[in-house]
């Protein structure tokens, strides 16, 4: 998200501008006078507006709107389906994806790769996902769409405000700055590095589908490990550090067995992916081998499950109560709305919800709130972290529209621009 901009005639130009972007953006096509009447601007200051997001590249008109009305029809604007487009990547610890996705927020071109990155070197996995980044920045451009940034989820901690993977056990990666490699693989293209469980978070705030959308919700997913994110008042909550969201590593038995990290009874051991296989009598190896390709563990789990399979019920039971044990904390701690699971837990909801939201409603401070009814499931899915990346740029363009150069820039490459020059 845009940091707040200074009270300055310029600066109110530039929130003006985002308004005006934003609403076409959210309820469009609307005519330069329905627009004033959502952002309560005049229709002369509006008109401006619009003129200057139309030569960016950034709105089109297309032509008169509600025809057989009463008085003038104006022209209807909508977000152009040709301008700049958000690219996202993410490093799976089984494969590699990247997408891209105009300003109104559809996929436009994707790839995704099956490729075993635990405990390989980073610089073969990054020269691999520039590799993927440049054939689908190629295939955007072909579609008319200018790419103006890439965001990359990983699977573990990000230092705040850089691109430095300060660990990523699941990886096997410690103290890895992906940026410069990344950057120098893609020159011109801005580059920014967030924890996959945040990405995930932002989705679910921006295309969630929900109805209302929830303002204050705990997003929960996985990969190998566990993450969650915490969205308050419509704003990611990062931590001091950028940390926060380590619910992967929040105790659930403190005597229980050793944890990576160095604790114990930590969640993942008993609701990670390799706790539950283990626990469902699979290996990694053999759920590998009945189910290659990404995802392909959970999928034999959640197949194994919908047969009727006892001790893969039995072991999605135990991780649901554990899950149950680490969220009552988070909730009870901050009062969400709701409980969001997503990524690869989606496919495995049926079986973990019962026990999950049994421990949820025991362990709960108020009384009157049901443990069922805080918990929903993601509509996006596995999806969700890479969907959020690529969105974070186009959510970018939409918050400081000011900041994109479009094609009035000739000569100069597309991209996020850092003055109002």
């Amino acid at each position: 998200m845009a940091a707040p901009l200074p009270n300055t005639q310029q600066a109110m130009r530039r929130r003006n501008l985002s308004l005006v972007l934003h609403a076409v953006a959210a309820h469009g096509p609307l005519s330069r006078a329905a627009v004033a009447a959502r952002v309560g601007l005049t229709r002369a200051a509006v008109s401006t507006l619009v003129d200057e997001l139309i030569r960016d590249g950034l709105l089109v008109e297309l032509g008169p709107s509600r025809p057989g009305t009463v008085g003038r029809p104006g022209s209807a604007l909508q977000l152009n389906e040709r301008g700049p487009a958000g690219l996202g990547a993410e490093i799976g610890v089984d494969h590699l994806a990247v997408c891209a996705v105009d300003l109104a927020g559809r996929v436009r071109a994707r790839t995704e790769l099956a490729s075993a990155n635990r405990d390989r070197a980073p610089d073969p996995v990054l020269a691999q996902l520039a590799g993927l980044v440049r054939q689908v920045a190629a295939e955007a451009e072909l579609g008319g769409l200018r790419p103006v940034g890439l965001a990359v989820a990983v699977p573990g901690l990000v230092a705040r405000d850089s691109s430095l993977v300060v660990r990523a056990p699941n990886l096997g990666w410690e103290g890895v700055d992906i940026g410069p490699e990344l950057r120098a693989a893609l020159p011109g293209l801005p580059v920014t590095v967030d924890n996959e469980a945040n990405l995930g978070a932002l989705a679910e705030l921006w295309r969630g589908g929900h109805d209302p959308a929830p303002r204050d919700f705990v997003h929960v997913s996985a990969e190998i490990g566990i993450g969650a994110a915490v969205v308050l008042d419509g704003q990611l909550l990062r931590g001091t550090h950028g940390f926060a969201g380590e619910l992967g590593h929040v105790p659930v038995r403190p005597d229980g067995p050793e944890c990576a990290c160095g604790g114990r009874g930590c969640l993942e051991q008993y609701a990670g992916e390799e706790a539950v296989l283990r626990a469902s009598g699979l290996t990694s190896e053999e759920a590998t081998a009945q189910h290659p390709g990404p995802g392909g563990r959970i999928a034999v789990l959640a197949v194994r499950a919908a047969s009727g399979d006892q001790r893969a019920r039995r072991a999605l039971r135990g991780a649901g109560s554990a899950l149950g044990i680490a969220l009552a904390g988070a909730v009870n701690l901050l009062d969400p709305e709701k409980v969001v699971l997503g990524g690869a837990l989606t496919p495995l909801a049926p079986w973990l919800l019962p026990a999950l939201e049994r421990e949820l409603g025991r362990r709960l401070t108020d009384p009157a709130r049901p443990g069922s009814g805080a918990v929903t499931v993601s509509r996006l899915g596995p999806d969700g972290p890479l969907l959020g990346a690529a969105s974070s740029v186009v959510q970018a363009v939409l918050d400081d529209p000011a900041g994109f150069r479009g094609p009035a820039g000739a000569g100069e490459p597309a991209g996020i621009r850092g003055s109002d020059a």
